[in-house]
């Protein structure tokens, strides 16, 4: 070949390469745009598909497991006796920040539509505590009738250790704590940290809870958590307190100690799923819990979840579900189950909404059937979230630009929380922090409590 001849094919696989390049690219753009825009919420996921199927209901059967009186009043007594949640606000040792005194990060992952009426911001070390998660909410709200659990109006948001920090604070991973927030004066709210954990030796001891605390709901006396293929639950009026301050969880020489918290709450039992071992990988198998909520509007009230996935595994459809809780006397705050201690879901269904991170269902007025809210997360780190009403015929969110992106709601929020006698949605954004199921990218920042009016979510949508 010429020397002419070798110039020409080079210029020719130049070319070649160029092209090839520029389509690369081209294409790399097209996936961007799109993954921009599924990010952004602006898939909608229609309507709800009902689960009737006895093999698919079945999935989502409880198995109830309380733990004896005897050994609870045991744990009680050995501890000096249980304290009451007056007792906690009283001692409070936190106080949160009022919106103005928030950081950019922090105000930016509020929503952009509806706009938040009340926003609060944490305690400075815990709004960069990059090992710990604010993950769930419940309110007093969802306690009681009056919203008030005696005269407090309190609100609790449960926190997570995600299991990175230092090897001197290993004894922190999987922890799961509650922040019990005095909220009388929506001012000044104040807050002080709950150690969970479960009784042992016949409630001569206790141990850590380790969980990832994704959902939580107060329903009467009673708390409910999640762990993956249970729920947890925690009575109020067995909140006890640590007599010795120890980095030890439990009995020590002189007493018991808690990691350093003051107070404890023990757990009284769980509610199992029967099916075996819960799967996050799709909605096919035994789902794992993810976000809990309240019904009221239901009859009798009810339980309402939503199964959580491995990050990356969030194109799947997902389960929303509801369980009664109990009428009966004596079984006060707790699920209905039957005489073999079995609890069914009396409602389900499944949404296009992936990724789902909270959960709410309500019945507006004399409406035959609840109206659904999912939060819907972003599948691109550091964006904002959708929250989708769906019900049987389809879905709405808010649009809040002018090419009709929904990524409306706020950035990383985690759980759902409806307080009927102010007519709010309380939920809380987790940062750009490190979770248990993988990193999200950024420090830890961004964390805000925030408020918005059932109304108001409902008007954005139309």
């Amino acid at each position: 070949m010429t020397q002419r001849g070798r110039h020409r094919r080079k210029r020719r696989g130049r070319a070649l390469r160029a092209t090839l390049a520029g389509a690369a690219l081209a294409l790399t753009a097209a996936a961007t745009l799109i993954s921009t825009s599924q990010a952004a919420g602006g898939d909608s996921p229609g309507g709800l598909t009902p689960v009737t199927a006895a093999t698919e209901t079945a999935k989502l059967s409880l198995h109830e497991e309380l733990t004896g009186r005897s050994t609870l009043d045991r744990l009680s007594r050995a501890t000096g006796g249980g304290v009451g949640v007056h007792d906690v606000l009283a001692s409070a040792d936190r106080t949160m920040r009022e919106r103005n005194a928030c950081d950019a990060a922090e105000t930016s992952a509020l929503p952009v539509k509806p706009a938040a009426t009340r926003a609060y911001c944490w305690a400075d070390d815990d709004a960069t505590a990059g090992d710990w998660v604010p993950r769930s909410v419940t309110t007093s709200g969802d306690a009681q009738d009056d919203g008030r659990w005696g005269t407090d109006r309190v609100i609790l948001s449960g926190w997570t250790h995600d299991g990175g920090g230092s090897i001197e604070r290993a004894g922190d991973r999987g922890l799961a704590r509650i922040a019990f927030i005095d909220a009388n004066d929506p001012a000044r709210l104040a807050y002080r940290w709950v150690l969970l954990v479960t009784p042992r030796s016949d409630g001569r001891d206790f141990s850590a809870v380790r969980t990832g605390l994704s959902g939580m709901v107060w329903y009467q006396d009673k708390l409910y958590v999640t762990d993956r293929g249970s729920l947890l639950v925690f009575d109020l009026h067995r909140i006890l307190k640590a007599d010795v301050d120890g980095p030890a969880i439990g009995r020590v020489h002189g007493g018991y100690a808690a990691h350093g918290y003051r107070y404890v709450l023990p757990s009284i039992g769980s509610y199992r799923l029967t099916g075996g071992p819960c799967s996050r990988v799709d909605d096919r198998g035994v789902p794992c819990f993810s976000a809990l909520s309240l019904d009221r509007t239901s009859a009798p009230d009810s339980l309402v979840a939503a199964e959580r996935f491995r990050r990356g595994s969030t194109d799947s459809p997902a389960r929303v579900w509801r369980y009664p809780f109990s009428t009966a006397p004596g079984h006060t705050g707790l699920l209905a189950a039957d005489g073999l201690h079995d609890v069914r879901a009396s409602e389900a269904y499944r949404t296009d909404a992936s990724g789902v991170q909270g959960v709410l269902s309500h019945r507006h007025g004399g409406a035959a059937r609840a109206d659904w809210y999912v939060d819907r997360a972003p599948s691109v780190g550091g964006r904002h979230g959708t929250i989708w009403r769906q019900d049987l015929s389809g879905a709405g969110a808010a649009t809040c630009s002018a090419d009709e992106s929904r990524a409306c709601w706020g950035r990383h929020t985690a759980s759902l929380s409806y307080w009927p006698q102010t007519g709010e949605v309380w939920t809380l954004t987790a940062g750009a922090t490190s979770g248990g199921d993988g990193p999200v990218p950024g420090p830890a920042g961004g964390r805000v409590l925030y408020a918005v009016p059932l109304a108001s979510v409902d008007d954005a949508l139309k």
